[in-house]
């Protein structure tokens, strides 16, 4: 009784099918290879490494993908930031009304010139009130400008755990982008400070998947949790 083929004396089946020696088909197996010389890339097989939404699959050699600072932890932020901001102008208000007063007390009611006593130490006042506006303005580049530059958060940032980030890499931002990024709220406050309310309400309707603000886009930065 013959088994197969004459060709095929053993009876095997001319087919093979998995255990005869040939090795069945592995998870990973099926991945189609790209041509030589050609690097990995999506769309031959490899799985899409995960990313942040709208942006690249991850940093180069961090991190895939960072957390997003939660607006609430923006806002804290800001908070911090302003008492800050107010302890210092607190201290330059108190140290104005504080000469005013030594001026004033230093007028004699009954001399002639006790309203031009009076007036000159006014004056001095407002004088000091511009110069300390002018002194907060210079703290307030130092602060927002060097710190966010340098170290990439705040006082406030520090202190709820969110930082700015280069939208590329994940790095601090650099003294330029920390610079645009400082000046377009500021002008926005000239505005009556709409402009600058609008600026860090911004990052509510970014359609991006980041939470960037326009302060944000201008420059390609982000802000993330620690």
């Amino acid at each position: 009784m013959s088994f197969g083929s004459p060709n095929n004396p053993y009876g095997q089946p001319q087919n093979p099918q998995p255990g005869y020696g040939h090795p069945q088909q592995q998870p990973g197996y099926g991945y189609p290879q790209a041509p030589q010389g050609v690097p990995p890339q999506q769309g031959y097989g490899y799985p899409q490494q995960p990313g942040y939404p709208g942006g690249p699959a991850g940093y180069p050699g961090g991190p895939a993908a960072p957390r997003l600072a939660s607006m609430g932890r923006r806002f804290g932020a800001r908070v911090i930031d302003a008492v800050v901001f107010g302890v210092v102008y607190g201290i330059l208000a108190a140290a104005g009304v504080a000469s005013f007063m030594n001026q004033a007390k230093d007028c004699d009611p009954s001399a002639a010139d006790y309203e031009t006593c009076l007036n000159n130490a006014s004056s001095n006042m407002a004088s000091g009130v511009f110069a300390a506006i002018g002194v907060l303005a210079v703290i307030g580049l130092v602060y927002e400008w060097l710190l966010t530059g340098l170290l990439g958060a705040t006082l406030g940032k520090l202190a709820v755990g969110i930082r700015v980030v280069k939208v590329e890499d994940g790095q601090k931002p650099g003294l330029g982008k920390s610079f645009i990024r400082w000046i377009i709220p500021v002008v926005g406050s000239v505005a009556c400070g709409i402009g600058q309310l609008l600026v860090y309400l911004s990052p509510f309707w970014d359609k991006s998947g980041r939470q960037q603000g326009w302060h944000d886009k201008a420059v390609s930065t982000m802000v993330v949790q620690n």
